[in-house]
């Protein structure tokens, strides 16, 4: 029945479901998503472009109609055929992260985070101590929020959502209230948590920097819309999407620690399609590292390239090319091997270098992050 606890199984044993349309004045949200089963979707776009609300909907703090949520199996909402399905938000297992953690000011650490369990049926010991070994937070329980920094705030604000033993965590743009310091002090819990949770995050941002560090899969909104989905390789490769990212346009490449350069603190990544030598960022030999290049520190060349101070050069093959966002601009979408890479030039340049989809180029790639 509508409003009630019970939830329906069906067939569908993996994975977010969510169809959903939702009419507002001046702005309509209509979506069709399947996201997976595990790991961090990332909900992309500028401010306005849905997002927020579209977590909402998930949540059931938006009643869209029609619409359709299941997760992992489990029915939250159904109201697109005859048989209507509708699970209150507080009968949902989910974990809700707001940009602000707004806690108890008369509670401790412990006591807000208790407090929250209280709140749940799914809450679990294990999983208070986990959320707080995860996060960090084992020296802070006996604090009241006012001798809390920031990030610290932040990273009780995920713990809570954790506390309850949820099936699904909502994370909505939960650094956009950190200065950059306090920002850059919370992102590794959050690597840390995408590395360890075993539940599916969908996670809402603005920022470029935080999607190439965090995310798997990458949905693109705009003006209501999801205008693109899938893995977060495959879908920032892309020269199709019509949200431009300015300075930002690049990749993000899975690699493998393969070599340690310790003279000149560097090392180098391997990955399908060749290696690369970037800053030593301390990783094991034989570690996983995602590594993203920006288009514009990539320039091309008809044949190798020596006495320049680019270390890294690889052979590729011009797939696909574009008007980048100016019109004196293009991007190109190259491959090294199996990998996407992009890269920004001059309309003039390109023409110059006779660069066609099909072409054998070399790409200098002028610098390398390795972001986790």
């Amino acid at each position: 029945m509508p409003g009630g606890p019970s939830q329906t199984r069906v067939h569908e044993v993996g994975g977010i479901q969510a169809r959903f349309r939702l009419d507002w004045p001046g702005f309509t949200l209509d979506v069709d998503l399947d996201m997976p089963k595990r790991g961090v979707t990332a909900l992309f776009g500028h401010s306005g472009s849905g997002k927020t609300t579209l977590l909402r909907c998930l949540a059931g703090l938006e009643r869209a109609m029609p619409g359709r949520v299941v997760v992992n199996g489990d029915v939250w909402q159904d109201n697109t055929g005859s048989a209507a399905v509708w699970l209150a938000t507080h009968h949902r297992p989910l974990g809700y992260v707001f940009q602000e953690a707004s806690l108890f000011p008369h509670l401790t650490v412990m006591g807000n985070l208790r407090y929250g369990m209280r709140r749940s049926s799914n809450a679990q010991q294990a999983s208070l101590d986990q959320a707080v070994e995860l996060l960090g937070i084992g020296h802070l329980l006996e604090r009241k929020p006012d001798r809390l920094s920031g990030g610290e705030r932040s990273r009780i604000g995920i713990a809570r959502a954790l506390a309850i033993s949820p099936r699904l965590l909502l994370m909505d743009e939960p650094l956009a209230a950190l200065d950059l310091k306090r920002k850059l002090e919370i992102l590794p819990y959050l690597e840390r948590l995408h590395r360890e949770l075993d539940i599916p995050v969908v996670y809402v941002s603005h920022a470029p920097d935080e999607v190439a560090r965090l995310a798997d899969h990458l949905v693109v909104m705009d003006a209501g819309r999801a205008v693109a989905a899938g893995p977060l390789t495959e879908t920032l490769a892309r020269l199709d999407l019509p949200i431009q990212l300015g300075e930002d346009v690049g990749v993000v490449l899975v690699a493998v620690v393969a070599e340690r350069d310790a003279t000149w603190h560097l090392a180098r990544v391997e990955f399908p399609g060749g290696s690369l030598w970037v800053r030593d960022g301390g990783h094991a030999l034989g570690q996983a590292a995602r590594v993203r290049i920006l288009a514009r520190d990539v320039s091309i060349a008809l044949q190798p390239v020596s006495g320049i101070s680019i270390q890294n050069c690889l052979r590729t093959t011009v797939e696909e090319m574009a008007t980048d966002n100016h019109p004196a601009l293009s991007l190109l979408r190259l491959m090294a091997g199996t990998s996407p890479i992009l890269a920004r030039l001059t309309q003039r340049s390109a023409s110059e270098l006779g660069l066609v989809p099909g072409m054998v180029v070399w790409a200098q790639i002028k610098a390398v992050a390795l972001i986790g």
